[in-house]
């Protein structure tokens, strides 16, 4: 810049020398004796003047010098003295002018370009040590609660639906109602990171998750469960979007995609989190307690409640950790932004033993600050709620709209299809493979259904268990049940009981179809009128002291299998995690995006020729194995691919769009459970295949400073 005023200020002063020659072209010199004479003329040559000569003797030189000549074709006299036209002069300070814009424009481009490029030498300066790792394993934490959330309804859903007498549509309201909740905070939460800073943002999103996870421990009806989880939901949906940002923000240049990728082993910890913490508690029917028989505490409510500390902690270890340096940058704070760079540097370089080292950057440059987007409101219009609300959703609306730019809108629409595909494929299969084991298991179970037909069994004393039984035209006569266990496809059909006595019976998948019941005696039994019997004819039959709610029964229904599965998947996920840490940089992230679509498109293929159980497990491991890969790299691009200002945002409205796949594929692939296989492999092939294809046309970010 001041480079440039100096070319102005220099072209200026000759322009002003040639404007005076032109104002005055008769100049007055001296002569040898000192006599001053004017001249005529100018250049090479000059002419002694005299100021007595007649003035018509002008006017006939100058008819001599324009003779022979048009108006249109007459020489400016100041020509033959090689004094500049004015209209040359004007010109020639108007191409001044716009050249000293030029340069001007070009000096204030350099400065904005220059930020990125000097934020890159600061954190190569401050290096990578104790700051990051103690970072990462707070953001780890954050992420281990998101990876908990998406595995606490699944395991803990059949004991909650016999404690809640769940029907199969609130089954499935309750394990989407997660992914709606996650889908509807990572928009949110991202939106607002932009504008509020990723700390605080964070900040809250797990204390919102913390409280409603809490609360959803103690919840006894569905609708209240439902609305903490919810809650819950939203919170740590802004876990993901958030903590990558954040984290990437401390991150020099040759560092970022593989410390990146080491961050997503904290979700798959999550899910071992969450399988191991439920094989250990959830069987373990007497961790809990009751009061009454209107407050029912569980062992799965214990899970639930374990299932949240992963983010208390993170919230604890979160209050200790400085705001991202880059954000503030970005928000005209510069005097919080190097003391917190200065402060990395410093941690970093005493825990290598090199105190004495000085933080270098005096001066940090900045970007024009942005003008305040937020909403002016007066004070009297509505409560503070209401304020505080219109604001911040207005800031999340612009947000959202800035993503639709020209330079933004070709790759953040083949990024988001990236998204989606995976979402849909991953999430889908991975509540497929658990549903699918356990109708492998029913079908094997049906297949040994004992049938007893026309048996008279009369005073007789029951008090063993009844399973996979089904008794048709028998009588039954002066017969005791006390005690009585009777579960999973136990059926009466069009059979009597005549003066019996049933008492502290428990049943699950327990009917009575089109009997005959006289003179009996219900006493402490879960055998409702109303929904265990089937068209039956009751006749002085008494119901006494039901039991209240659906009975657990943890040998049914919380099969280790199950348990197994889950952790196995998990489990699987660290070998992809450690191959793209270590290609990450090296091969670059659409290779490792679009070779893992692939890969993971080929084991969802072979899983046509699954016909048992632990088939479906082992294709299971090797298709998250072969994902994970892909989701390191996605989330490396993605945080690589925004500006600062719009990064958060971005990522939030791409995970959202992931959730919402999700959601789509879990409730078609539940859909088809027990009917076909094709439709969930199909779909999820050719979903992985298009996306696989398609990040090869995403830009590689493996080189790119953070802009």
């Amino acid at each position: 810049q001041a480079c440039s005023e100096r070319d102005v200020s220099s072209l200026m002063s000759v322009f002003d020398q040639i404007q005076a020659k032109m104002d005055d072209p008769y100049q007055n010199n001296v002569n040898q004796q000192g006599e001053t004479y004017p001249t005529y003329g100018g250049g090479e040559y000059t002419y002694p003047y005299q100021t007595d000569y007649p003035p018509q003797e002008e006017e006939d030189a100058a008819s001599d010098v324009t003779e022979g000549h048009d108006d249109d074709e007459q020489m400016y006299e100041g020509e033959y003295q090689g004094i500049p036209h004015p209209d040359e002069i004007k010109e020639a300070r108007r191409a001044a002018r716009r050249e000293a814009r030029m340069k001007a424009r070009m000096a204030a481009e350099v400065e904005e370009e220059t930020l990125p490029d000097q934020y890159e030498s600061i954190m190569e300066d401050c290096g990578h040590g104790r700051f990051q790792w103690t970072l990462f394993t707070v953001l780890g934490l954050s992420l281990m609660a998101d990876g908990v959330e998406c595995f606490v309804v699944s395991f803990a859903l059949p004991s909650a639906e016999k404690d809640m007498c769940l029907s199969n549509a609130d089954k499935g309201m309750l394990g989407l109602i997660v992914y709606v909740g996650m889908m509807i905070g990572a928009v949110l939460w991202g939106g607002l990171a932009d504008k509020l800073g990723r700390r605080q943002c964070l900040l809250y999103a797990l204390a919102i998750n913390c409280i409603f996870s809490f609360l959803s421990c103690f919840a006894q009806s569905y609708g209240f469960f439902i609305f903490f989880r919810l809650c819950s939901g939203i919170g740590i949906g802004g876990s993901i979007p958030v903590v990558y940002t954040y984290y990437a923000e401390f991150l020099q240049m040759d560092k970022r995609g593989e410390h990146l990728s080491w961050l997503c082993l904290f979700w798959m910890l999550g899910g071992l989190y969450a399988s191991f913490t439920a094989w250990g508690i959830i069987p373990h029917y007497g961790w809990g307690f009751s009061m009454g028989t209107e407050f029912q505490f569980h062992s799965w409510r214990v899970f639930v409640l374990v299932c949240f500390l992963p983010s208390v902690a993170a919230l604890a270890g979160l209050v200790f950790m400085p705001e991202s340096p880059r954000f503030l940058l970005e928000t005209a704070r510069h005097d919080e932004a190097w003391m917190i760079l200065k402060q990395v540097h410093d941690t970093n370089w005493r825990a290598k033993g090199e105190p004495e080292r000085v933080f270098q950057f005096s001066q940090i440059k900045m970007p024009q600050a942005q003008d305040d987007e937020f909403i002016e409101i007066q004070s009297e219009t509505g409560t503070a709620f209401q304020r505080f609300m219109v604001r911040h959703m207005t800031l999340v609306k612009q947000n959202l709209m800035s993503l639709a730019a020209p330079d933004l809108r070709l790759h953040g629409l083949f990024i988001a299809i990236v998204w989606f595909t995976m979402g849909f494929s991953y999430f889908g299969l991975g509540a497929w493979f658990p549903d699918q084991i356990k109708y492998l298991q029913f079908e094997e179970y049906e297949s040994n259904v004992k049938t007893f037909h026309r048996e008279k069994v009369e005073h007789f004393h029951f008090n063993f268990t009844l399973q996979n039984q089904v008794h048709k035209e028998g009588e039954y006569i002066h017969d005791r049940y006390i005690y009585l266990f009777i579960y999973r496809s136990t059926h009466f059909e069009e059979s009597l009981f005549e003066n019996c006595y049933f008492e502290d019976i428990r049943s699950t998948d327990t009917f009575f179809e089109n009997c005959t019941v006289k003179n009996t005696v219900f006493y402490n039994t879960d055998l409702w009128e109303d929904s265990k019997f089937i068209d039956c004819k009751l006749e002085n039959t008494t119901f006494l002291h039901p039991k209240k709610g659906c009975h657990l029964n943890f040998q049914e229904e919380n099969d280790i299998l199950i348990y197994l599965v889950c952790f196995l998947g998990s489990l699987s996920v660290i070998p992809g995690n450690i191959i793209a840490g270590l290609l990450m940089d090296k091969i670059g992230r659409l290779k490792i995006i679009g070779g893992s679509m692939l890969g993971s498109a080929g084991c969802t293929f072979f899983l046509l020729l699954c016909f048992s159980q632990w088939a479906v497990v082992f294709f299971q491991c090797l298709f998250f194995a072969a994902s994970a890969a892909a989701w390191n790299g996605i989330e490396v691009v993605t945080v690589e691919l925004y500006p600062t200002s719009k990064r958060a945002t971005a990522f939030g409205v791409l995970n959202g769009t992931c959730k919402l796949a999700a959601i789509i594929s879990s409730f078609i692939f539940g859909k088809v459970i027990g009917i076909t296989k094709i439709i969930p492999i199909i779909l999820s092939f050719s979903a992985l295949v298009c996306g696989g294809l398609l990040a090869f046309k995403l830009p590689e970010t493996r080189e790119v400073i953070l802009q």
